[in-house]
């Protein structure tokens, strides 16, 4: 068997969220080292540079060109991170999503020797749903794929795990501040959860058989239903919150009243119409393809808010 370099200079625009986070700890615990992690948000890159002392963070606006084009070009493998997932103003989209892309691509195909390239895609560019992340995620899909360069593009479902700023982090946090938990309608919209610490073992499988191209969609392999999820996440962080159902049309005006007073809300009327578009995306055995084993949600759940390590280290919105 082929002995794994741990040297290899592996470079992460967009580094500084969720998967970023996960990837970097999972990384430094198998024994890389030599790590960059490209972000422009400035919080979050020092949340990361203090957990993860040893390695390079540089705030960077990847829309833009600048310095940190010279670490995608002496990269060994670049792992394209980078997403907008929330907000209300379809530009902040364009530019993370969209335009920077398209300047980090233009950086690989013009290095003498191109890196090895690892590009998350999402669930979403399949869903039936129709918001600023849906349509901008797919445009950056479309830009991968034309680009000819040979890589393997993952696309995840919904994620959670340490670090979770939005989605089930958020609502966790959110549920043990408030004596009433709000469900939108019947709560039984089918999700497909993916435990980050599973999908960042797939990209580790990606860089170490430096897998070709391919597009595989990895989703969670338990359907869970949102309310039944929200009742794991109570029972796993011991909160005291009532879980109540309250009617659709209310919990959207209460979404958007929100963000009349918040630009950047943790959750949003396009995302609520996305949880109710009855999506149910493709379960392949990516256990078996990339060497992974699966774990459980419930189990999942747990090392999400009772580690040790990570558990309560915060991120930014």
């Amino acid at each position: 068997m082929k002995e794994i370099d741990k040297h290899i200079r592996i470079v992460l625009p967009g580094g500084a969220g969720l998967v970023g986070q996960n990837l970097v700890a999972r990384l430094r615990d198998q024994g890389y080292h030599n790590i960059v992690v490209l972000d422009k948000h400035q919080a979050n890159l020092r949340v990361l540079q203090t957990v993860q002392t040893d390695i390079i963070c540089e705030v960077a606006d990847l829309a833009q060109p600048g310095a940190w084009q010279n670490h995608i070009r002496e990269a060994d493998v670049v792992v394209m991170l980078q997403a907008q997932i929330g907000g209300i103003d379809y530009a902040d989209f364009q530019r993370n999503n969209v335009d920077a892309t398209r300047l980090i691509l233009d950086t690989l195909k013009a290095c003498p020797t191109t890196p090895y390239l690892v590009h998350i895609s999402s669930s979403v560019v399949e869903s039936v749903a129709d918001d600023f992340y849906t349509r901008s995620k797919g445009e950056q899909e479309t830009m991968v794929l034309e680009s000819g360069l040979d890589c393997p593009i993952l696309r995840p479902t919904l994620m959670f795990g340490w670090f979770d700023r939005k989605h089930l982090g958020w609502l966790s946090r959110f549920m043990k501040k408030v004596p009433v938990f709000p469900i939108p309608g019947h709560g039984r919209y089918m999700r497909q959860p993916l435990y980050v610490g599973d999908f960042c073992d797939i990209i580790i499988s990606c860089i170490e058989s430096r897998r070709g191209h391919g597009i595989y969609n990895i989703s969670g392999h338990e359907k869970i239903d949102y309310i039944d999820m929200i009742r794991d996440i109570k029972a796993a962080v011991d909160a005291r919150t009532l879980i109540l159902r309250i009617p659709y049309s209310l919990f959207y005006a209460l979404l958007w009243t929100w963000a009349l007073f918040d630009r950047n809300p943790p959750f949003t009327t396009q995302q609520l119409a996305a949880l109710t578009a009855k999506d149910e995306f493709e379960v392949i055995d990516w256990p078996t393809l990339f060497d992974v084993p699966y774990t459980p949600f419930k189990k999942a759940i747990h090392e999400t808010f009772n580690d040790s390590r990570y558990s309560d280290v915060a991120l930014e919105f």
